[in-house]
């Protein structure tokens, strides 16, 4: 039986420092090979585990975690009763969308998906949508309760 482990700070991302290509390489092709077809949906779940692992208290922590990671710059661009609309630019957002590699969104997704879950207490669902062409990637997180 595994024990609940504390919350790590979010100050904890200023003694990490990447260059970016590594991580890129395990990402998008390693990552890929080893979980298969189920792929996207398991980076999802990690993602969601991830957000667990941090002491996130308001939406200001996940915009710093995602610039920490080099995930990109998240802005929170739109508020609903029951959604927010984000949206990730950046030049490495540029540059993940203009390589050959496959790309994708759904660790970020799974990551903004339970952040918010756990600063609003609502259970929360995150679909992404790539506009290659404004090199962005939107990011729709819904309230399912």
């Amino acid at each position: 039986m595994q024990k609940k482990q504390e919350s790590l700070p979010i100050s904890l991302l200023d003694n990490i420092q990447s260059a970016g290509a590594g991580y890129d390489l395990l990402r998008y092709v390693s990552l890929p090979d080893l979980l298969g077809s189920e792929s996207e949906a398991l980076l999802y779940f990690m993602g969601r585990n991830l957000a667990r692992k941090f002491d996130l208290q308001a939406v200001g922590d996940i915009i710093y975690f995602f610039e920490k990671v080099g995930w990109g710059r998240l802005e929170l661009f739109k508020e609903k009763s029951n959604e927010l609309e984000f949206h990730l630019l950046a030049d490495a957002v540029v540059q993940r969308l203009t390589t050959e590699l496959n790309t994708e969104f759904r660790l970020e997704a799974g990551f903004l998906a339970e952040a918010i879950t756990m600063l609003k207490g609502k259970e929360c669902e995150c679909i992404e949508e790539v506009r290659s062409k404004i090199h962005q990637v939107e990011f729709n997180v819904i309230y399912v309760d």
